[in-house]
């Protein structure tokens, strides 16, 4: 479980950098914000 979460908070993150490249600012700090959050490394929303 923890290495899915791990996949999809990085595609979330890199989705984010990848928005912001494309002056999408708001929708990309929504991205990393919602990317760390998920993360096993930040406050996880599953446990």
């Amino acid at each position: 479980m923890a290495t899915l979460l791990w996949i999809i908070a990085a595609i979330l993150v890199i989705s984010g950098i990848v928005a912001i490249f494309r002056r999408q600012l708001i929708w990309g700090i929504v991205l990393i914000v919602v990317g760390l959050l998920v993360g096993p490394g930040g406050v996880s929303l599953f446990t």
